[in-house]
């Protein structure tokens, strides 16, 4: 008897030498999961790495520090970030959300889509420089991309605007 209970008694201390405390990573949960949806719809293998990083960068931004500085009088603040080629102007609300964005590339590559209903309509002319346009608002949950070119044929240039589709507007 004196062995069994013993036993159990040593059986039970080291079940509990094994146990361990194990410590998870922290969970971030993000304000803006808007923004990050609406981003990774956009056909990731076409855009460019300074867009991707930049718009990143604003989904890191700590608005701790701005919310001291928010002033009531206006419901959102904004906040500019910038690359060589490009910008990102974002409008944040107190709570650190963001309520809309506009972004601008410049020379960035086109999607084959775009190259191609360019190239189709436009057989002879060549591509001079182009800009990306990007707006989000968190109403629309969407993102609406806008590329406008500058084409050249000779000596005439001529200045379109298409969607990420290639569709002109």
């Amino acid at each position: 008897m004196k062995k069994i209970l013993l036993g159990l008694f040593i059986f039970g201390l080291t079940t509990q030498i094994n146990a361990q405390t194990i410590e998870l990573p922290e969970t971030i949960i993000s304000v803006n999961y808007k923004y990050l949806d609406a981003v990774e719809e956009v056909d990731a293998d076409n855009t460019p790495a300074r867009v991707k990083k930049l718009e990143q960068e604003v989904l890191k931004f700590d608005n701790k520090d701005m919310t001291s500085l928010y002033d009531d009088e206006y419901e959102t603040y904004t906040v500019s970030f910038f690359v060589p080629e490009g910008r990102i102007i974002a409008a944040y609300n107190k709570d650190g959300k963001i309520i809309r964005t506009i972004e601008k590339y410049n020379n960035v590559r086109l999607p084959l889509e775009v190259m191609q209903s360019v190239s189709k309509r436009f057989p002879n002319w060549g591509i001079v420089e182009d800009v990306y346009f990007i707006n989000y608002h968190c109403e629309r949950d969407s993102i609406k991309q806008v590329y406008k070119i500058k084409l050249k044929n000779d000596d005439k240039f001529l200045t379109i605007k298409t969607d990420e589709n290639g569709t002109f507007l």
